[in-house]
């Protein structure tokens, strides 16, 4: 059954945990795709200068009023960024944006900050792989980020590249740079209107862009407000939700949680990809506040030795 606020299902958010992003082909119909570029154009100029202000800090402020209409400020409520007519408001207060943002940090999380990426036709530079807005992890909350893609970008053509993954390794946001061509990474292509939604820490980089046209891609991080349990829709949960029982070497269920959270990446095989298997259970836990939960039973194995095993919840 559709839900009414177009939230993810429990399938979805798996993936979430699994992978550190979602995928939304053509989500954003073309009228709107069109206006939200014309508004990002416009924007980019005062963003860029914004940053670039804040990097310098030179002396003085940029003008207010530019500088409130250019970008709402950080723990601003969602709700309250990008009032009408704003076509970059609309797509964020679009029904399927809302319903995924919903799901992950909560129906009105706070702003942390925006930027418009415009790479022209045949940019020859690109960044080094990174993380963003360096985060020291404190429990397993997360913030989110949306990449808003208003025109198509074709295979080659320099989109996004990231790590599926990589959102559970813990890195500085630099430590990576120097790593290239890492086994499965992505290189985005897809249809104008297209949204990716990453985990605070998945590693990507912006890229050249070889082709014709000018790449435009609005980003935007969002901090919740609230904990992140069972904000999606919940009604597949209890099919899908193992008990800490699942365990691939005695009783691997066929349609669970845990046989999503054991694909791993190609850069993941092996015992490798049990210390990934281990965070995304912690992570599972923390977002359906089952402090059982398990997959191939190495958390609940630890808590046996420890002797503090609580008893299984629904």
């Amino acid at each position: 059954m559709e839900d009414p606020r177009h939230r993810l299902s429990t399938a979805a958010m798996a993936a979430f945990v699994a992978d550190g992003f979602l995928r939304f082909d053509a989500l954003i119909p073309e009228p709107l795709n069109r206006a939200a570029l014309e508004e990002m154009k416009a924007l980019a100029p005062g963003k860029l200068r914004r940053t670039l202000h804040g990097l310098g800090g030179r002396a003085g402020r940029l003008d207010r009023g530019i500088e409130s209409q250019e970008s709402p400020e950080s723990l601003t409520p969602l709700e309250a960024c990008y009032p009408a007519p704003s076509a970059l408001g609309a797509v964020l207060r679009f029904p399927a944006v809302a319903g995924i943002i919903e799901s992950l940090v909560g129906a009105n999380p706070a702003f942390d900050h925006d930027f418009i990426h415009h790479i022209p036709a045949g940019a020859p530079r690109g960044q080094h792989l990174h993380v963003d807005a360096v985060l020291e992890p404190a429990g397993q909350a997360f913030d989110i980020q949306l990449f808003y893609f208003p025109t198509a970008v074709a295979p080659g053509g320099g989109g996004t590249r990231f790590v599926p993954g990589s959102h559970l390794r813990r890195a500085r946001a630099e430590g990576i740079a120097r790593y290239q061509h890492v086994l499965g990474e992505q290189h985005y292509s897809g249809p104008a209107g297209t949204l990716l939604v990453f985990h605070q820490g998945l590693w990507h980089a912006g890229q050249p862009n070889p082709s014709a046209e000018d790449r435009w891609m609005y980003k935007l991080r969002l901090n919740p407000r609230e904990p992140q349990q069972r904000l999606w829709n919940t009604a597949d949960l209890a099919e899908l939700h193992n008990s800490p029982r699942d365990h691939s070497f005695a009783y691997p269920g066929s349609n669970t949680v845990a046989q999503r959270l054991r694909r791993m990446a190609p850069w993941q095989r092996g015992h490798e990809g049990r210390y990934e298997q281990m965070q995304r259970a912690a992570l599972w836990r923390y977002l359906t506040g089952d402090l059982t939960y398990d997959v191939d039973f190495y958390q609940t194995r630890k808590r046996v030795r420890e002797g503090v095993l609580e008893e299984e919840q629904p």
